[in-house]
């Protein structure tokens, strides 16, 4: 992408003992950046992998894997830099898919390998589109053109996110764990 990455603060609020409102947390978080997906962005802001249970103390709770379970959800924002960034010449693949898997653990799995970026999650999806363009890829190439201010709800579909302009494109996204029948 050239620039400097999106600087993201959170902060995160809690209960304490006696039952008062306090803020628990506020910095910023890191930008997660692979060479094999120049000018993309992924800022994990918050999830959890059960039903949280109220009040809560604020302490981050467990999330490790990019895609929540049935009971889980995740809140994070997306940077899809532009399709017609180049990936280094001196790439190794091999490497980059190692750092991808370790860095956005179940990312890579859900990936269709012979369609780029397409993919099915058992989540309900919730995007908004913060900033500049994207096109949302369904099945048969069926898109959609979405700009800043635009939402989708996606129900466990699958769908590739494609940038066709000359600028990263913003989503937050909130991803909430289902079951697939059948």
């Amino acid at each position: 992408m050239g620039s400097e990455a999106m600087r993201v603060r959170r902060v995160v609020t809690g209960q304490a003992a006696d039952g008062r409102s306090i803020f628990v947390s506020d910095e910023q978080v890191d930008a997660i950046t692979f060479d094999l997906v120049p000018g993309t962005e992924f800022h994990r802001i918050w999830g959890s992998d059960g039903l949280v249970q109220l009040p809560t103390d604020g302490a981050h709770p467990s999330a490790p894997d990019y895609f929540p379970p049935a009971e889980g959800f995740r809140f994070a924002l997306f940077t899809l830099g532009p399709e017609r960034t180049s990936l280094p010449e001196d790439l190794d693949i091999e490497a980059a898919l190692g750092a991808l898997r370790r860095r956005l653990p179940g990312l890579v799995d859900v990936m269709e390998p012979d369609h780029p970026g397409m993919h099915t999650t058992d989540t309900v999806d919730v995007d908004l589109v913060l900033s500049g363009e994207v096109w949302l890829e369904l099945d048969d190439g069926a898109e959609v053109h979405l700009r800043a201010g635009d939402c989708v709800v996606q129900n466990g579909t699958r769908h590739a996110w494609h940038n066709r302009t000359g600028e990263p494109c913003v989503i937050a996204v909130a991803l909430i764990g289902a079951r697939r029948g059948g």
